[in-house]
């Protein structure tokens, strides 16, 4: 089976990250980091740009799109470190009055916990009585909720996982980037053995994540989905504290942005269908 994306898909793709790139470039982000808040302007031009509609159908107001494509376009946001409740906005699109046009923000109890939850106009599920944490994501204000997580849903899983997956592709562009450029004892510091093969493994775990990621969108099956959240988690964790090693000392400091990628990824392996949920998917699924 090929998994290679079709004219419009790649068009979707590079729409979504012009748009984030104009109105979400790195100076925006580190205004984000400085000023935590939500940008409203921005929420609702990306509801414009049909960011939260895509898999509304045509008949409704939506972009009829399916989850191949809202995989792409929640990969880019991952890339771009994009703050804000984007998952539980654009799975509220068909059913709560404004989500898809970005008029309404929704936050909702995933896992446990409620990311931007000061911020949302709509709340899904149960958070009375819910808490304020310290979060370790300056971009992600987070409270958790009292009571049990239940079992995640599938399509929440898998654009968790593009995102992650986003977020490991930008960390390894960093770590090359970084080691084209920075230079010790004469030379790049990728000619070193050791530098290659961080960023060699960062490439391959991206690239190993993406197929699983574009594979589970096509297949809509649970346990392929349940690998590629395994997967991307992994990519996104590991990719990032790779970046931090290639960087060196200056990977450590306020000012670069490997930090930021290593504490969104943190934040994205907390949501329902993580770990330990993922694993107890595949193993169910390997016994039957």
């Amino acid at each position: 089976m090929r998994f290679q994306l079709t004219e419009d898909q790649r068009a979707l793709r590079d729409g979504v990250r012009g748009l984030l790139v104009r109105r979400f470039d790195r100076d925006a982000l580190w205004a984000a980091v400085a000023e935590p808040g939500l940008d409203r302007a921005l929420w609702r031009e990306l509801g414009a740009a049909g960011f939260f509609a895509l898999r509304v159908p045509e008949a409704e107001g939506g972009v009829g799109l399916g989850l191949p494509e809202a995989v792409l376009a929640f990969e880019e946001a991952g890339r771009a470190l994009l703050p804000g409740p984007l998952l539980a906005t654009h799975l509220a699109a068909g059913t709560v009055a404004g989500a898809a046009t970005g008029e309404t923000v929704v936050a909702a109890v995933d896992g446990g916990l409620v990311e931007w939850l000061a911020e949302a106009d709509v709340v899904r599920g149960d958070a009375a009585g819910a808490v304020p944490l310290r979060s370790v994501d300056p971009l992600t204000p987070l409270h958790r909720a009292p009571g049990a997580a239940g079992v995640a849903d599938p399509v929440a899983v898998l654009l968790t996982a593009a995102e992650q997956l986003g977020t490991a592709t930008r960390a390894c562009e960093l770590a090359v980037q970084h080691a084209r450029t920075r230079e010790q004892f004469g030379q790049p510091i990728g000619g070193f053995q050791a530098v290659k093969h961080l960023c060699a493994e960062l490439l391959a775990r991206v690239e190993v994540a993406r197929a699983a990621v574009y594979a589970a969108a096509v297949t809509g099956d649970r346990a392929d989905i349940a690998a590629a959240r395994l997967l991307s988690d992994e990519a996104a964790v590991r990719g990032a504290r790779d970046c931090l090693q290639v960087h060196g000392g200056m990977g450590f400091t306020w000012e670069s942005e490997v930090h930021l990628l290593l504490k969104r990824a943190w934040v994205r392996a907390q949501r329902g269908g993580g770990v330990t949920q993922s694993e107890e998917l595949l193993a169910a699924d390997l016994v039957a």
